[in-house]
């Protein structure tokens, strides 16, 4: 997503950028997050979260993760980036069809009918070296944790490192029949 954040900044450093903090994220990425607005100059960072009064109903111990992790992360991203969408007609994701087996067929534009919201992934074609080449001819910085095994990060419980021979999504959700969070899901 920094690649895309960058030509973000430099078209407009004021555009909304919708942050998901679900409160199970790694301390490193909470740091990152803050120290790649600073670094780009973004102007207008929007930490998204779910409500208390959710989080209270639905996962009052914080362990919704280890028993039911699609109701957790509807809980803490899909919810909460359904209202902070709420008012817009598109959005601008970092998803590539190299990720993984559902992202393959990826296309620049999806019509999110539901939201009668366009889905807009210009990186859709990108290959992990051109993202590496970008990052590095524009001296990005690089999650930490990507240095300590893990190229595809998401909420602490439910990451671990992979090996180099494993699917750079292998440490999400291992050893569950789950691939993604479901805020790209439609219904």
């Amino acid at each position: 997503a920094v690649a895309l954040l960058h030509m973000v900044s430099v078209l407009d450093r004021t555009t909304p950028v919708l942050f998901i903090d679900t409160e199970l994220l790694f301390p490193e990425t909470l740091q990152y997050q803050q120290d790649v607005a600073e670094h780009l100059g973004l102007q207008d960072v929007r930490v998204i979260r779910a409500s208390k009064t959710a989080m209270a109903a639905h996962d009052p111990d914080g362990q919704l993760n280890q028993t039911d992790p699609d109701a957790c992360c509807t809980l803490r991203k899909t919810e909460p980036l359904t209202r902070a969408l709420s008012g817009y007609d598109a959005w601008i994701t970092g998803r590539k069809r190299f990720q993984s087996g559902k992202r393959a067929v990826l296309d620049f534009f999806e019509l999110e009918e539901g939201a009668n919201r366009i889905k807009v992934n210009p990186l859709a074609h990108w290959s992990p070296e051109d993202v590496r080449a970008y990052m590095d001819e524009n001296r990005l910085p690089r999650h930490p944790l990507v240095a300590q095994g893990y190229p595809s990060i998401g909420c602490a419980p439910c990451t671990s490192p992979v090996s180099p021979d494993e699917d750079p999504r292998a440490g999400r959700w291992r050893n569950q029949d789950k691939d993604e969070c479901g805020i790209h899901f439609v219904n």
